[in-house]
Parts: C-alpha cells; structure tokens; sequence
C-alpha cells in the first residue's frame, strides 16, 4: 500500500532534526553573557549550528526516500 504522505520517513526524521538544531542554535545565541549578545556563543557558534539547522532542513526536504 502506498503511503499518502509526500515524504518518507527518513525525510520526517531530518526535519525533527533540524528544528531541534535550530531550537538549540537559537538558545546557544541567547544564553551569551557578553553585552548585546556580542560575545563568542553570540556571533559565532550559536549562528553556525542555526545555519547547520537550516542545511538539515534543506537535505531533509530534497532528499528522496529510497523504495
């Protein structure tokens, strides 16, 4: 029987995982100390894993399940 769902397993699986990457990057951006959030966790790190989040959510839309 052929699932009614546009995108496999898998597919659902990255996107969970990009939402929580990008949950966690925008936290990271938050929880810096510096003033203005102008500090490493602020400008650097929490940025890198919200890009990472997006790519994952980008693979996880393109990506196609294999049969």
């Amino acid at each position: 029987m052929e699932s009614k769902l546009p995108f496999g397993k898998k597919n659902y699986q990255l996107m969970i995982a990009g939402v929580f990457a990008l949950v966690i990057g925008f936290i990271v951006m938050s929880i810096d100390k510096q003033q203005h959030g102008f500090g490493f966790m602020g400008l650097t790190l929490g940025p890198i894993i919200v890009m990472a989040g997006f790519a994952i959510e980008i693979w996880a839309i393109l990506h196609r399940p294999t049969k």
